[in-house]
């Protein structure tokens, strides 16, 4: 009795944009918002894609520089024996750095496989919470979260195709947030291939990679398209907030249920 009160029901939309029926969400979808949870795992996910940074161990170090002592009225800095200039210390030119970065540096942040579990299920049962999505900023007018799509729509090939249905569901306005919200960088970053900041848009989940949607989808401004079996909190809290605006396709709903069901 008191699982069926959790289960949620949603709307199966279908190609021409119009309710065709109603599905049972499964138990993740009633997961608690455990926002606590989702930072650490995004925090998790996040730092595995750093690359360490450092100099060279040995930068400043490739000389045979001594001290030459005491009592010849000069600075006891490491000196070369042929020219007497003064190497390896850092006060030096060319010597080493004093407290240099180092690519040694601990810059992983680990996490159970349990606790990013949950985090996954937390994120994802973000998405069907109407006033979670609406904090994170999106814009839509859809009377039923999470947006739930026939597997027909998957076939859609075309940019401009996805728009009308986005249009004729009522995600089309959070395109146009994004659209509008797009500047140019500040700073140094725009040379280095960052000009441009854009908002995150909607997320679109579904059961295969090879789909003609995926192409079409992810050409729409702050848009991004995975599959329910890579589907992680990357994805579904970007910046570790979550309640990102997502649609998945009917067969997606099945695979994350058996990823992530209430069986395991």
């Amino acid at each position: 009795m008191y699982l069926e009160l959790l289960e949620k029901k949603s709307q199966i939309i279908g190609k021409e944009g119009k309710v065709e029926g109603e599905i049972k969400l499964p138990l993740i979808f009633s997961y608690p918002i455990r926002n606590d949870l989702i930072r650490r795992a995004f925090h998790a996910s996040f730092t595995k894609s750093l690359q360490p940074k450092g100099r060279d161990p040995n930068a400043g170090r490739r000389t045979s520089a001594e001290s030459f002592g005491i009592n010849l009225g000069m600075a006891r800095v490491p000196r070369v024996k042929i020219t007497g200039d003064a190497a390896l210390a850092p006060n030096t030119v060319g010597g080493r750095a004093a407290f240099p970065p180092s690519p040694r540096e601990k810059i992983v942040e680990y996490i159970n496989r349990k606790e990013m579990r949950n985090a996954v299920i937390s994120a994802l049962s973000a998405t069907a919470d109407e006033n979670v999505v609406k904090m994170r900023g999106h814009k839509f007018t859809v009377a039923v979260l999470p947006i739930i799509v026939k597997d027909e729509v998957a076939q859609l090939s075309s940019t401009s195709d996805v728009e009308e249905l986005l249009e004729k569901i009522g995600i089309i306005d959070d395109i146009k947030r994004v659209k509008e919200g797009t500047k140019i960088r500040s700073g140094r970053g725009k040379m280095r291939g960052r000009r441009y900041k854009e908002p995150i848009g909607p997320l679109l989940v579904v059961h295969s990679p090879e789909l003609p949607i995926v192409k079409a989808f992810r050409n729409l401004p702050g848009a991004d398209v995975i599959t329910s079996k890579q589907v992680s909190v990357i994805h579904l809290a970007p910046g570790g907030h979550p309640g990102r605006l997502t649609i998945y396709t009917e067969s997606s709903i099945t695979q994350l249920e058996k990823r992530l069901g209430a069986s395991k």
